[in-house]
């Protein structure tokens, strides 16, 4: 069997816990996590739950990313993708110096297929295709903006940053998504656009989800939707106001606010059997099944795993749903199906999240969660796990 890794999410608990001189029953009662839970996990019996992770980072004062052990250099060392960061963030630090003098930009056809081509990319899992062609594309469509400005210009920028935020996201660099959201920001204002100013702060509330701040994350999703009402009615308005409704059923279902999570998610469901369907308009993949798979998230974050993957098990994902929400929906199932003890069916959607976007599932906090948790169950599991354990770098 293979065995859980040194440096493994409970065991940097148990550091930082130590370095703070902090008993397990001093870290249970600022956290208001059990003290059994507390105790579990940093022993590595039972896997950190969000909701824990977040709960320590606050408590010890620490970032998210520093209990969970991101972002994974070995790994992203190893897949050639930690060579692609610095473009990217030399990309997004020259928003303000105007034109390069050194840059021709195409023609804003060429440059608005290519910015689509990695939306569409990254929702396809395909990471470092993405980041590799992404710092070159930032800086054209900026030039091009600050020699012709416009708000077809603007916006097509603000895709180009909501790009890189969704790679270093994706790859556990907090800092670099925050710097990509702040010129997401940006150029939303000069585009003058209502949809990206309810959008950028749709993915700062994330952000603010993935830090366990879960009060600033919903004042974000509340003001959203407030400057998504000044847009023009239609379905694009509809599809971003729905999506901010998602957003904020995930982070009231992270503070244990089951009743208001049940408020978004019926407004959202609402506005989702107007739009249909909706997964190319803006990429958000909103719509009924979206509704659908975050309902499954939401009661996972309530702890009612049980429910979660009863439901999940009857979501019909579309065949052109993106690849990138299938896998993270599998990772959900297998977290959800991981605490009722189905550890058979768990790991099946550990591989299926690998199978249908590697890229991202390899950096997936939940996926390692999930399987340091069917390797604490100690029980027979297939020859594969331990492949996939190597592959994850565990």
């Amino acid at each position: 069997m293979h065995s859980l890794p040194h440096d493994h999410t409970g065991a940097r608990i148990k550091r930082l816990r130590l370095e703070r001189h902090l008993t397990q029953r001093a870290l249970s009662d600022l956290t208001q996590v059990p003290y059994s839970t507390l105790t579990k996990t940093e022993q590595g019996v039972i896997p950190a739950s969000p909701y824990l992770i977040a709960a320590v980072a606050r408590a010890l004062r620490v970032e998210v990313a520093t209990v969970t052990g991101q972002p994974y250099t070995t790994e992203l060392r190893a897949d050639e993708l930690d060579v692609l960061i610095r473009p990217i963030r030399e990309a997004l630090d020259v928003y303000d110096l105007g034109a390069d003098p050194a840059i021709v930009p195409r023609a804003h056809r060429f440059l608005a297929e290519d910015a689509e081509a990695l939306l569409i990319a990254v929702r396809a899992g395909e990471i470092k295709q993405t980041a590799t062609q992404l710092p070159s594309l930032i800086q054209e469509v900026t030039t091009a903006a600050h020699t012709a400005p416009s708000d077809e210009l603007w916006r097509l920028l603000a895709s180009t940053y909501r790009s890189a935020y969704d790679v270093a996201s994706k790859l556990g660099y907090g800092d670099l998504s925050a710097i990509a959201l702040a010129r997401l920001e940006w150029a939303a204002e000069r585009a003058s656009s209502a949809t990206l100013g309810g959008m950028y702060r749709y993915f700062r509330a994330l952000s603010y989800l993935r830090e366990g701040q879960y009060h600033t994350g919903q004042r974000l999703t509340d003001f959203g939707l407030r400057i998504v009402e000044q847009a023009e009615p239609g379905k694009e308005r509809e599809v971003v106001t729905g999506q901010l409704h998602l957003g904020a059923a995930v982070m009231a279902g992270r503070s244990r606010d089951g009743d208001l999570a049940e408020t978004h998610l019926a407004e959202a469901e609402r506005i989702a059997s107007g739009t249909g369907e909706a997964p190319k308009l803006h990429y958000l993949a909103f719509g009924p099944t979206n509704v659908r798979v975050h309902r499954v998230s939401v009661l996972a974050e309530l702890d009612e795993y049980g429910q979660a993957a009863q439901q999940g098990r009857s979501v019909v994902i579309p065949k052109d749903w993106p690849a990138s929400r299938k896998s993270h929906h599998h990772a959900e199932m297998a977290r959800a199906q991981m605490w009722t003890g189905d550890l058979d069916a768990s790991f099946q959607n550990l591989l299926l999240a690998r199978k249908t976007a590697p890229q991202q599932a390899r950096y997936h906090q939940t996926v390692r969660e999930t399987y340091a948790g069917l390797e604490a169950a100690r029980r027979q599991l297939p020859d594969s796990f331990l492949s996939y354990g190597s592959w994850l770098g565990a």
